[in-house]
Formats: C-alpha cells, structure tokens, sequence
C-alpha cells in the first residue's frame, strides 16, 4: 500500500497555523506473488519460477514492467549474480490462457519483461527458468534469494515479491573407469581403476549403498583389488563370466569441499572421491 500525508496552513493577519498531519494509504488492488517450483537447486541444473499477479479492481492495468534482479548481491565491491536467464523460456499466462511471448531484456538490473497487462477481476502469470551459475553458493545451507519489482502502468507504487531456493545437500556423483596398460600382449595383468566422485555437499556414506557392477571381458584370473589403497576383499567375482560386484555400501565417498576463487569469487568445487582398483591375468 502506498501511505500519504496532508497538512493545511492558514495563513491570518498577523501570522500563520498548521494543522495538525492526515495519513491515508492507497489500497492496491494488484498484488503479486513468486514462487520456485522447486524449493532445492543445483549448479548448472534449470530452476523454474512463477510469478502471479492478481487484479482485484474493475480497471485493468496495462503497460506493466516486470523486474527479475536474478538473485544479485554484492560481493566486495563487485554486484555478482548467481542466476542465469534461460533464453527464451518466459511463458505468459492470462486468466490461464497463453499469451504471445512478451519483451525480454537481461539488464544489469536482471531479467526485464515488459508490455504485462492483467485484466479487471483477473489473473496473469509468469513462468520462466534461470540457472544457477558459479556465484551461487553449493554449500550446504547456500541459499539463493531473487526478487521481482511491479512497475509502472497504474501503479501508484512499485510491487515486489521474493522466492528463495536452497542448495542441494545430497551426494552428487560421477564415475571414471579406466585401464593400465592400453596394450597387452598375451598373459599379462592389466590393472582396472576406478575412480568415484562426489561433487555433492553430502557424504556418500554405507547407508546410499553404493555399488560398482563390471563383467570384465577378457575374463581376469588371479585378481586382487584395493580400495583407496588398502587391499579389501568386499566384492565378489565369477572367474567364468567375468562379473565384478561391489559389496553394497562398502564404498564411501567424502563430501566435496568449496572455496572461492580469488581471481573472480565463484564458486570452486573440489570434489570428495573413491578409488578402486582391480588387478589380474587376462
């Protein structure tokens, strides 16, 4: 609501009196709300947010700047922003029907779009996807906060609405398997490693079961394995088929580690890892 004051002079012969101060407030009848779909991000994966706009009043308001700062803050003396627009991906809704796509610009202000009407007694949405970039915190309990400003049209003040997403605290793995030597000759060992990474905030523990599954082709004879260096014996293995199976959750994998770069301030990813090694006669 946009609040104003009043106040009166008489002016008399002989000298001059204020009244006393009035306040009023212009009740808005444009409100507006921001959602994430969802509430949790990771770097490099789609977000998508909704913005609903709901008109109250007989008179429809047109002409309507929407205002994204994308999530913007300041890092030193530097304004960094931790959400990149999708181009392309605004859809826009009235009374629930949609619409020609509308202006878009990604400003240093954050992502604008203009031209948004909302009809008297009606409805008009925004839905659009941003990614989160390496100044968005991967830290467990990194959150990312963007806000978008109403402008213009009859507004007789600016709207905003705000969402917040929170960095994904789970395991986040990948794995590399590779082979020493490349080339053989007849009956040689040859040595397999593989390497599990956690890019994730969350240690990959006994609970999450991991399992490494192979069958090995040429068929290893004779073969011993090691984990993270130390000789281990929780696997099993057909000598005939070649089949490799991990003991379920005898591998664990560390949480990453995070810091920033001091070239630019982004996020640095150290990724926690496992290795594995499987040697034998082929």
């Amino acid at each position: 609501m946009a609040v104003f004051y009043n106040q009166a002079t008489l002016t008399y012969a002989g000298g001059s009196t204020v009244s006393n101060i009035t306040q009023g407030e212009i009740a808005e009848e444009l409100s507006v709300t921001k959602t994430a779909v969802t509430e949790s991000y990771t770097a490099g994966e789609d977000t998508t947010y909704a913005v609903s706009l709901v008109n109250t009043g007989e008179a429809a308001y047109t002409g309507l700047t929407v205002t994204d700062d994308l999530g913007a803050y300041e890092l030193g003396a530097d304004r960094v922003v931790p959400l990149d627009y999708t181009e392309g991906s605004v859809r826009y809704f009235v009374n629930g029907e949609l619409q020609a796509a509308p202006d878009t610009e990604v400003t240093e202000a954050g992502l604008v779009i203009t031209g948004i009407s909302v009809p008297a007694n009606g409805n008009a949405m925004l839905i659009y996807e941003a990614t989160p970039n390496g100044y968005a915190s991967p830290e467990e309990g990194g959150t990312v906060t963007n806000t978008v400003t109403v402008s213009g049209g009859q507004l007789a003040a600016d709207l905003t609405a705000s969402a917040t997403i929170t960095a994904v605290s789970e395991p986040v793995l990948s794995i590399v398997k590779s082979l020493t030597p490349l080339v053989v000759s007849g009956e040689r060992e040859i040595t397999y490693t593989f390497t599990v990474y956690n890019n994730g905030s969350a240690e990959a523990g006994a609970d999450d079961e991991l399992t490494i599954t192979d069958t090995f082709d040429p068929v290893l004879t004779g073969i011993t394995v090691t984990l993270n260096g130390a000789p281990t014996t929780a696997f099993t293995y057909d000598e005939t088929t070649g089949a490799f199976v991990t003991t379920a959750g005898a591998i664990t994998v560390p949480a990453a580690s995070f810091s920033r770069s001091i070239a630019d301030g982004e996020w640095v990813t150290t990724p926690g890892q496992a290795v594995m090694t499987v040697t034998g006669t082929i």
